[in-house]
This record gives structure tokens, C-alpha cells and sequence, in this order.
């Protein structure tokens, strides 16, 4: 959809264009942002995703879920751009894995849990470029997010489902497509708006 390419063209070149110091401390304060959450204080499983490049960051977020007591899901990109799902056991267990075609993640190095596992998850962080006051996301157009939404609906699973953005992400309108799932909150380092 060409309307769709032309705003992630448009919000990424916002994202480049923030500074690192900038972008740390957006980190931290969207960190205490989703901490606030009721969804992220009631969840036993949090099933989320290391930032890279520019997106939003969330390392400080898993590191306080993890020392929270949460148990926390991260994701491993397969060759289909499915995502596999490991347990977070620390920063000092992610491996950066280049994937062909694709910038290099950080993911889980623990045994792989099955790309069922995000089911299990009481609340779900997703990353995406934008989301409107319906609470639709747009994501990166890699369609991986959106197998995860697919499998969490075919499981009748109901995890919160929020999204971490910087502030001026959240937007009057996204387009939609049929296969889009609206989030019930977004997390900003400004605070949250729930849907």
C-alpha cells in the first residue's frame, strides 16, 4: 500500500535524525512510561523484543521486567520472518544475528520455545513506527507482528497488546488494511494512551 510506504518512509527519517543522547533518554524515560502499565504490573509472561537502530528502546524495560519477576519472551526472526520465541536471561546472553537481506538483531541465546509460545504471554510489546487514535499500528511492513497477532487470535489468547513509540508517533490517522489489529495501549516517554 503505497500510502502506508510513504509514512514509514516519512517516520523513519524521523527516527534517523534523532541524536543517540536523545534517543537514550527517551529509553529511559519510556521505560518508566511502560512500567506504569496495570497490564505490565499484573503479567506474569511479557512477551517483547530488543530495539535496534533507531527504534524506540527497550533495554532498560527488559532489565526492570526481568529484575521485576517477569518472566520475559524474546523473539528470534526465522527464515520465513515468522518469530521464534526464548526466555530473556540477561544482556549478556543476546547474540547479534545477522539475518541475509535484513539488519543484524540481538536475540535469545537459550533453547527455543516455538513460535506458540508468545500465546502464553499476559501482555505483548510490540514495536511498530506509529499508531492512531483508534489504536491501529503501523509497523515495518515486514509482516512478522502481524503473524504473531494472527497466532495470538487463532489461540483465543487476549494479551494486552501495546506498542512502544516516541511521542510524536502517535498519529491522527494510520491506514488500515483487513488483516491490521488495533493495540489497547501505546507507551511514549511522555506517558501512555490507551485505546
Amino acid at each position: 500500500m503505497a500510502e502506508k510506504a510513504a509514512l514509514r518512509r516519512e517516520l523513519l527519517a524521523a527516527r534517523r535524525a534523532r541524536s543517540p543522547e536523545s534517543r537514550r533518554t527517551a529509553a529511559r524515560a519510556l521505560a518508566r512510561s511502560a512500567l506504569a502499565l496495570s497490564e505490565l504490573a499484573g503479567a506474569a509472561t511479557v512477551a517483547a523484543y530488543v530495539s535496534v537502530g533507531t527504534e524506540p528502546g527497550t533495554r532498560d524495560l527488559l532489565d526492570a521486567l526481568r529484575t521485576g519477576g517477569k518472566r520475559v519472551l524474546l523473539p528470534r526472526l526465522l527464515p520465513d520472518n515468522d518469530l521464534d520465541w526464548a526466555e530473556y536471561e540477561g544482556p549478556g546472553r543476546l547474540t547479534e544475528i545477522a539475518h541475509v537481506g535484513k539488519m543484524a538483531l540481538l536475540e535469545p541465546s537459550g533453547p527455543a520455545l516455538g513460535p506458540d509460545a508468545v500465546t502464553w504471554a499476559d501482555a505483548v510489546l510490540l514495536p511498530g513506527l506509529a499508531v492512531d487514535a483508534r489504536g491501529m499500528r503501523l509497523g515495518r511492513g515486514g509482516g512478522s507482528y502481524d503473524r504473531v497477532l494472527e497466532r495470538l487470535e487463532r489461540a483465543g489468547a487476549r494479551p494486552a497488546l501495546v506498542v512502544l513509540l516516541y511521542d510524536e508517533e502517535v498519529v491522527a490517522r494510520v491506514p488500515e488494511e483487513p488483516h491490521d489489529h488495533p493495540v489497547r495501549a501505546v507507551a511514549t516517554p511522555s506517558g501512555v494512551i490507551r485505546f
